[in-house]
C-alpha cells in the first residue's frame, strides 16, 4: 500500500510516527504531506530526517488535492477536517485520526465532513461521535500516539546530559497555548520548586506564532534555573517529558487525559491569560470555542485557582496520588481507550483488510 499523512501543523507527529513504524515494519510505502503555509520546511528538516521520513511541502490544501488525485494513495490520514474530499474519494480511501483528545467540542466537528473512517480512541467518545454522525463508520482503536509508552520503547530524557538530578520528583508543567497558564506563572517560579526537577513543554504553537512572543520571553527565563529544563522548537514529542514526569501541571488540553491513562497524578491549572477577543463582552466567543465539554475533566484531578495554591497542592498530590487514582482509570476508559500499546497495530491491520 501507499499511506500518505496530511501533516497540517508539525505537531502531529507523535500521532502519526507509532503508525508509519508499523506500516514500514510491514513493508508499506509511506509519505507526509505538510503545509509551508503552516509550518516553516527548514525549522523542521532535521526532525524529518532523523525520522527517516520521506516528506514533501505543498502551500495548501488546494495542492495537497491536487498530489493527492496525482499520487492516488491507498489510504491518506487527516488530522482534521478536509475541504475537497469529494475529488480525493474518487483515487482514495481516507482516515480521520484526531491529533489529540482534548476537551474542546472541535474534538468532535471535524467528522462533519465524512471520510471512510475514523479512528476513535475511548469508548465514551466513540458513543457520543455515533450519536453525532450515525451514518459514518467509526472504529475504537485507542490512542496511537501513547502506544511507545505502553510497549516501554520510549527512553525518556536523559537527566545526565540535562543537568538534572535523577533522585528527585520531577514536575511536568505542559501548558497550551490558548488559554494558557504560562503567563500566569512567576519569573522565578522553578525557585518556589527548587526540591524538584522541573520540565516544562509547552505548545508547538508558543515558538512559531509571532503573537505569543511574550510565552517565549517567560521560557528564556524559567530556563535559567539549574532545575529546570525547558523544551525547545525541535522537541516535538511529549512523550519522553511524561515517561520521566511524576506529576504534571497543565489546563484544557489532551495532555490531562494523556498523562492521566499513565497512572500518574495530574493538577489543572484553572488561572489563565484569554487573550482580548475572549475577555469582558467577549466572553461568549471563549464559551462557544471550548463548550461544555469541559465537564469532562472536571474530577480527573486537583483544580487550582492560582499560582500559590501549587505550593502546597503538588507535595501533597505527589505523597497522595491515590487520591484520584478510579477518576484516571474511568477517564482512561471513556477518553483514552485501551493502553495495550497496540492501537497502532489495530489500525494498519484496518488498513491492509480494507
Amino acid at each position: 500500500m501507499l499511506v500518505l499523512f496530511d501533516t497540517v501543523n508539525i505537531y502531529y507527529l507523535p500521532q502519526y510516527f507509532p503508525i508509519y513504524e508499523v506500516l514500514q515494519s510491514q513493508g508499506h510505502q509511506v509519505k507526509f504531506i505538510c503545509y509551508k503555509n503552516k509550518n516553516k520546511s527548514a525549522d523542521f528538516e532535521d526532525i524529518f530526517k532523523k525520522l527517516n521520513i520521506e516528506s514533501i511541502w505543498v502551500d495548501s490544501d488546494k495542492e495537497a488535492c491536487d498530489l493527492y488525485c496525482e499520487l492516488t494513495p491507498d489510504w491518506i490520514f487527516f488530522g482534521n477536517a478536509f475541504n475537497y474530499l469529494d475529488k480525493v474519494h474518487k483515487k482514495s480511501k481516507t482516515a480521520q485520526l484526531g491529533h489529540g483528545i482534548g476537551p474542546k467540542p472541535s474534538y468532535y466537528h471535524k467528522s462533519s465532513t465524512p471520510m471512510t473512517v475514523r479512528f476513535m480512541e475511548g469508548q465514551l467518545r466513540l458513543q457520543k461521535i455515533k450519536e453525532l454522525y450515525p451514518n459514518d463508520k467509526f472504529v475504537q482503536v485507542g490512542f496511537s500516539k501513547l502506544d511507545p509508552i505502553f510497549n516501554q520503547q520510549e527512553k525518556g530524557l536523559d537527566f545526565d546530559v540535562l543537568g538534572l538530578d535523577k533522585s528527585k520528583q520531577t514536575i511536568l508543567f505542559a501548558p497550551t497555548f490558548n488559554p494558557s497558564s504560562l503567563e500566569r506563572f512567576p519569573d522565578n517560579w522553578p525557585k518556589d520548586f527548587s526540591d524538584y526537577n522541573v520540565l516544562i513543554k509547552p505548545h508547538t504553537f508558543t515558538y512559531t506564532r509571532e503573537q505569543y512572543k511574550n510565552q517565549r520571553a517567560k521560557l528564556n527565563k524559567w530556563a535559567e534555573f539549574k532545575n529546570v529544563y525547558v523544551a525547545d522548537q525541535q522537541d516535538i514529542s511529549l512523550l519522553p517529558f511524561m515517561h520521566n514526569a511524576d506529576i504534571l501541571l497543565s489546563e484544557a488540553s489532551s495532555t490531562l487525559f494523556e498523562f492521566s491513562a499513565l497512572g500518574k497524578p495530574v493538577i489543572v491549572c484553572d488561572f489563565f491569560k484569554l487573550k482580548w477577543s475572549y475577555r469582558g463582552p467577549f466572553k461568549f466567543r471563549f464559551n462557544k470555542r471550548f463548550g461544555q465539554d469541559n465537564v469532562l475533566y472536571k474530577d480527573i484531578g486537583l483544580h487550582v485557582k492560582n499560582y500559590d495554591l501549587l505550593l502546597n497542592a503538588i507535595p501533597e498530590q505527589l505523597s497522595q496520588p491515590e487520591i484520584f487514582a478510579k477518576n484516571r482509570a474511568q477517564y482512561t476508559l471513556d477518553h483514552v481507550g485501551p493502553t495495550d500499546g497496540g492501537a497502532s497495530l489495530r489500525i494498519v491491520e484496518y488498513l491492509e483488510k480494507n
